[in-house]
C-alpha cells in the first residue's frame, strides 16, 4: 500500500523514507493513521527493537530512581517535608519542559531529510500512527539522554542539596506525563475530569495540533495563550 499523494511506501520500514518527503512532510505526518499496528521503522531487526516500549517499563524503571534522588536530599540533611516540598516543584518544573518540549520542539517544522526522518523518530510518529502503544512512551535509553541536559540546568540553579530531590520531582512529573498520555490513548475513562484530560489531547491530535500541548495539564496553555477552542459536542439526530 503506498500512501496517497506522497511516495512513501507503508509496507516497508518508514525511516529513512519520510525524509524525502521534503517540505511535504508536515502535511503527510498530520494525516492520522489510526490503527493500533504501528509500522515498521527499521529493516534491522536489532535496531527496531528499540523503537518498542510497553508503557509499564516507565515506572519500572524510573520510580526507583526517583525514590534514590529524594533519598539523596534527605541524606544530606533535609527534612522529609522539605523534600516532599522541592518534589512537588520538580513536578511543576517538569510541566512546563513538557509544554516547551512538545510546543517547540516536538512540533518544530522541518523540510530537509536527516531534520524529518529525526523529528519522525521523536515524535512525528505519534502523530502519524496515533494508536501505536508501543510507541507512545519514551525508551527509557531516550530518555535518560534527555536527562542530561535538565539536570545540569537543576544543578546550575539550585544547590547540591536540593538538586537531587528536585530533579526526582521532575523524574516523577516525566512518569506521570508518559503514563497519562498512554492512558488517554488507550484508556476509557469513566471519570469526568479524565474524559475530558482524554478530549483535550484528541483534539490536539485530530483538530488542532497547533495548540493543546500540555498532557499532564493544561496550565502553561492558558498561561501562554495556546489553549484551543473545546471540541463541538455531538448532537443526537
Amino acid at each position: 500500500m503506498v500512501a496517497q499523494k506522497f511516495n512513501v511506501d507503508l509496507s516497508k520500514p518508514l525511516v529513512f523514507q519520510v525524509g524525502h518527503l521534503g517540505e511535504d512532510y508536515e502535511e503527510w505526518v498530520h494525516q492520522p493513521i489510526v490503527s493500533k499496528e504501528g509500522p515498521r521503522f527499521f529493516e534491522n531487526d536489532f535496531l527496531e527493537m528499540f523503537t518498542r516500549t510497553k508503557w509499564w517499563v516507565i515506572p519500572v524503571v524510573w520510580i526507583p530512581v526517583v525514590c534514590w534522588l529524594v533519598t539523596m536530599s534527605i541524606r544530606m540533611g533535609h527534612a522529609v517535608p522539605q523534600a516532599a516540598l522541592m518534589v512537588v516543584g520538580g513536578i511543576l518544573l517538569w510541566t512546563l519542559i513538557e509544554y516547551a518540549l512538545h510546543r517547540f520542539l516536538f512540533h518544530i517544522r522541518t523540510s530537509s531529510y536527516w531534520a524529518n526522518t529525526l523529528h519522525y523518530l521523536l515524535h512525528g510518529c505519534h502523530h502519524k500512527h496515533p494508536m501505536d502503544g508501543l510507541r507512545l512512551v519514551f525508551p527509557p535509553a531516550a530518555t535518560a539522554i534527555l536527562c542530561v541536559p535538565i539536570w545540569c540546568l537543576i544543578r546550575l540553579l539550585t544547590t547540591p542539596t536540593t538538586a537531587p530531590a528536585i530533579f526526582g520531582g521532575g523524574l516523577l512529573g516525566y512518569v506521570m506525563y508518559d503514563c497519562t498520555h498512554y492512558y488517554l490513548h488507550h484508556g476509557q475513562p469513566s471519570k469526568d475530569t479524565a474524559r475530558d484530560m482524554k478530549k483535550y489531547h484528541l483534539n490536539h491530535h485530530y483538530r488542532i495540533q497547533n495548540k493543546g500541548f500540555g498532557i499532564t495539564s493544561p496550565l502553561w496553555d492558558i498561561v501562554f495563550g495556546t489553549l484551543p477552542p473545546p471540541m463541538p459536542s455531538r448532537k443526537s439526530s
